[in-house]
């Protein structure tokens, strides 16, 4: 997983719950990096697990709501990052409809090593979208949460709901549909 991944992460819980919890979370997951990233670097997945674990058990937070906080936070940074790919857009719905074929062509030009989601389109009106995610991961509410605020910068609002198609979130059908 890239070390951005990573390093937002870690911003989001210093601040949400304090610097404090960073460094208890890091101590208490044991981690092979020691919670040591970089932006750049690749890290194993399980430490990402760990950490939100760790979190879970410090905030009594279940970890599908932390993952989901996760991917609101994390839409502002990857915009602020690069903000050409947003630019190009002038709606949410354009925008999701092309992270596929337009976004995560982009992201492996400047991560090659990058093991992104896959969103598979099944249906597209002026006002709603249905994708199905694939992710051997299941951070479904991680891109739920990062759906939801794609809406908010687009000063839109929308319905995002989903269906789990396989129980470990691996695969989870996404309905979108764009309120007035």
């Amino acid at each position: 997983m890239k070390g951005i991944v990573f390093t937002e992460f870690l911003e989001m819980v210093e601040s949400k719950f304090g610097l404090q919890t960073v460094d208890t979370i890091i101590e208490s997951a044991d981690l092979p990096s020691q919670g040591i990233y970089t932006s750049v670097g690749t890290y194993d997945f399980n430490e990402m697990v760990s950490l939100i674990t760790e979190l879970g058990t410090v905030t009594k937070i279940s970890s599908g709501d932390l993952i989901y906080a996760f991917g609101l936070y994390l839409f502002a940074s990857l915009t602020n990052a690069h903000p050409e790919v947003i630019q190009s857009y002038n709606s949410p719905l354009a925008l999701l409809y092309a992270i596929e074929d337009h976004i995560h062509i982009h992201v492996k030009k400047l991560y090659p090593d990058a093991e992104l989601p896959t969103f598979k389109i099944l249906e597209k009106t002026d006002t709603s979208l249905t994708m199905i995610y694939s992710s051997s991961r299941g951070l479904y509410r991680l891109a739920h949460g990062l759906m939801e605020k794609t809406f908010e910068h687009f000063n839109e609002t929308a319905s995002v709901s989903y269906e789990l198609l396989k129980e470990d979130g691996t695969e989870v059908q996404f309905h979108i549909v764009q309120h007035g």
